[in-house]
């Protein structure tokens, strides 16, 4: 008898395509009908999820990418995690009154990098032209799309204070006067007018390659930049701190910078190598987790079990402590790495996991690190540095005022492989900018104020971001592509998603749909950066006994609602050619198509 899932794992071999919404996925999946690979429908997928889910991730966000190309026959890395501006110093923000930077507005952007990734991405990688992959966005931008319901109450719950502080984002999300109500057509004109700019400006040139490089162009060397640099130089806006401040982002900032290639940090584990991005993001987390749980029969435990829950929470907690004191922009810091994904330290932090929950934040104490360790540890402990964590939320229980992510994974017949994880510009994070339709993103919230840190605020620095795509090789071929939104508990969502998978024989839909759980023991990543000691959010999915053993283990506990954590997305590539991909029915947005 064939287990019961909430939707079925799609079977194929001309292509699959998972997003964290339903046109999206089916924008990618015309794009390989159309002769596009992975890599083009990719693009297209990206931007059309700017317009269908815009509370997410916008046109001035930013992203990671993992991708497998057949023809070069390398997994690498796209890093459109873009950095500070020159003018972003701490000297600047604590002039200005801050402690932390704030989660809004615009002292909290760094420059836009979604897509200059996209358009490297696509000359690159992909076959098709600027206009193929705009187009769907234009059309959904111009004639209109369904919103959410959580798009509306979004808008709907920010309503008067745009009114009163973002008046362009008011005349943008409340045309009329009122938030858009649920499953109506909404347009965004502006923004399809500057994408038809885009393309035209990209068409004035003969051939391909020539057109994408006028379209990365005018985005951060022609009119987008203009637009921008216009209205940061000259606007006070009211952001999380209580008080209004002008930005800092410049045309020179965007005219210097582009996306970049690299290859990825991996980590061997039963059989898969885990492939993730460096310590500019928390990809690290993952593999460090990885190797503290090979230590552990995982096989052998109920994988919606008490034991499990336990014992990769704890894991992850040390990991995710490292990350704390040790993770940053590797151009700016020295990050230990060859230690911190070594045997040696992993069995030395194992030993600190025992059958009862930590209260306590234990990062590793590392040679010629000692100075770094005191100063982390000094400023997490401190008082207002504990409390109410707030965590990117993808969960309908939260608050509707805070941004967060979307993720693709896409496969095509030829076997090339992407995996992306954009954010940023969510119609939260910054008032839009007039004449374009779109808002800039929120990024250097993850930086601290504090001298001295592997993330501190520096000019050139890129944040340390929680996106953190996944792809993994089984047995030295390029197998699987997952990911999920959630800021700070991407990691651990897709970690047990892919532990369930790997030891438990379950396929990628019956993986997605145990429940799930993740750890607020560690520090946000997201303004104001506190963190709750032994916290652990579980979906009410558990079985209440589970639930009642995790609670005498020692963990403080928060039963989510059924059905609310996480937004897992995966595709697979089997030895023989066939595809699969599968889709989280939470929320009821994400959906996988192929054939």
């Amino acid at each position: 008898m064939t287990a019961f899932t909430t939707r079925p794992e799609i079977l194929g071999t001309f292509g699959v395509v998972t997003s964290t919404h339903w046109i999206a996925s089916a924008v990618g999946m015309s794009i390989l009908e159309k002769g596009g690979n992975a890599f083009d429908a990719a693009v297209a997928t990206g931007f059309v999820l700017q317009i269908v889910e815009p509370h997410l991730c916008g046109p001035g966000g930013d992203m990671p990418v993992i991708l497998y190309s057949k023809k070069k026959d390398k997994v690498e890395v796209i890093c459109a995690q873009a950095p500070a501006p020159a003018g972003a110093t701490i000297e600047h923000y604590t002039r200005e009154g801050l402690k932390l930077i704030p989660g809004d507005g615009l002292l909290a952007t760094v420059i836009p990098g979604a897509f200059d990734g996209w358009m490297l991405m696509l000359r690159d990688y992909g076959r098709l032209t600027v206009r193929d992959v705009l187009e769907p966005a234009i059309h959904y931008a111009e004639k209109g799309h369904p919103v959410l319901p959580r798009v509306s109450a979004t808008i709907a719950g920010l309503a008067e204070f745009y009114r009163e502080e973002w008046p362009t984002s008011y005349e943008t999300w409340l045309p009329g006067g009122s938030a858009p109500e649920p499953w109506s057509n909404f347009m965004n004109p502006v923004l399809a007018e500057t994408w038809k700019r885009v393309v035209a400006e990209a068409e004035s040139k003969s051939d391909r390659e020539a057109q994408i490089e006028a379209a990365r162009d005018a985005y951060y060397r022609g009119f987008v930049a203009e637009a921008i640099d216009t209205y940061v130089s000259k606007t006070e806006v009211m952001d999380a701190s209580g008080e209004r401040h002008k930005g800092v982002l410049t045309a020179d900032d965007m005219a210097n910078w582009r996306a970049t290639i690299e290859a990825p940090l991996t980590y061997d584990y039963h059989g898969w190598t885990v492939a993730k991005i460096g310590p500019w993001g928390q990809g690290p987390v993952f593999l460090q987790t990885l190797a503290l749980l090979k230590g552990f029969d995982l096989a052998g435990m109920d994988p919606a079990g008490a034991d499990f829950v336990h014992t990769v929470t704890e894991a992850m907690k040390l990991a995710f402590a490292d990350r704390e004191v040790y993770y940053g922009d590797p151009n700016f810091t020295k990050v230990p790495l060859e230690t911190l994904l070594s045997d040696a330290y992993a069995d030395e932090r194992r030993r600190l996991i025992s059958a009862e929950a930590s209260l306590a934040l234990r990062p590793g104490k590392l040679a010629g690190f000692e100075g770094q360790y005191d100063l982390t540890m000094k400023m997490l402990d401190a008082p207002e540095a504990k409390g109410g964590a707030v965590y990117e939320p993808t969960m309908s229980h939260l608050t509707e005022k805070r941004g967060d992510t979307v993720h693709i994974d896409i496969i095509d017949r030829e076997g090339n492989m992407v995996s992306v994880t954009p954010s940023g510009g969510w119609l939260q994070s910054s008032p839009i900018i007039p004449g374009l339709g779109f808002c800039l993103n929120s990024r250097a919230q993850m930086f601290w104020l504090q001298p001295g840190l592997p993330s501190s605020l520096a000019p050139g620095k890129r944040p340390r971001t929680t996106l953190t795509p996944t792809m993994a090789l089984h047995e030295g071929r390029p197998t699987l592509a997952f990911g999920t939104p959630g800021g700070d508990q991407q990691e651990q969502w897709q970690l047990s998603f892919f532990l369930r998978y790997v030891h438990h024989g379950l396929n990628l839909q019956e993986a997605i749909d145990k429940p799930l759980f993740h750890s607020t023991h560690f520090p946000s990543s997201f303004y104001p950066r506190t963190r709750e000691p032994g916290g652990l959010t579980a979906e009410a999915n558990f079985n209440a006994d589970v639930l009642d053993t995790l609670r005498k283990k020692g963990h403080q506990l928060t039963v989510a609602p059924e059905w609310t954590v996480g937004r897992l997305t995966a595709a697979r590539r089997d030895a023989d050619g066939l595809l699969r991909a599968a889709a989280t029915p939470r929320l009821m947005q994400a959906y996988a198509v192929g054939r």
